[in-house]
């Protein structure tokens, strides 16, 4: 394996083709962040669910650096999720996985910890969409928005998630904020 893939963001993005290079910096997990957050969640032996993982860049960083923890991607668009597979394969990690599938269809009951980079956000922000394969809305972003609060609420005591670049409105009281970093834009929370 190349680890030299996983020192920057250009070396890192190499492996998908230019047009997901192009929107790398918007919605791509950068790498440094990547490595903050997996520190966070990576417990041996648990599973860490990013929930609309794009190109797989939180899930193949987290996995190279934390080969005891398992990482799954759940990502809506085919495309994503066959570049996704593509880069693993490239890499060959085995702890890195990808579901495509829309994060409600998720069974979350089978994941320990979670990792939120505000994917919902395209919704609100029509100018900077990834594409026009799927349908967005701000009924869709309320929707997923209260579909994860609710999902986030469920989980047992002990649960950790990482966000980066999501409002705190969308968190249950009942996670404890332990950690921020990167100008408070990525957070670190415990279900007390």
């Amino acid at each position: 394996m190349n680890s030299s893939l996983f020192k920057n963001d250009s070396s890192f993005d190499w492996l998908y083709p230019e047009h997901l290079q192009l929107i790398s910096q918007k919605h791509w997990t950068p790498i440094r962040i990547a490595r903050k957050a997996a520190k966070f969640l990576a417990l041996p032996s648990s599973k860490v669910l990013d929930i609309g993982s794009g190109i797989g860049k939180f899930c193949l960083t987290a996995a190279f650096h934390y080969p005891l923890t398992s990482f799954y991607g759940v990502e809506q668009r085919h495309e994503l999720v066959h570049f996704a597979e593509e880069a693993k394969n490239y890499v060959r990690l085995q702890n890195a996985n990808f579901i495509h599938a829309n994060f409600t269809q998720v069974n979350f009951e089978s994941f320990d910890h979670f990792y939120f980079y505000n994917s919902f956000w395209e919704n609100i922000d029509q100018n900077n969409k990834i594409d026009e394969t799927i349908e967005t809305s701000y009924n869709l972003y309320n929707y997923y928005t209260q579909f994860m609060f609710n999902m986030l609420n469920t989980r047992p005591s002990g649960t950790r998630l990482v966000t980066f670049q999501a409002e705190a409105g969308e968190i249950p009281a009942n996670y404890m904020l332990v950690e921020t970093s990167e100008n408070s834009l990525l957070k670190m929370w415990i279900k007390a």
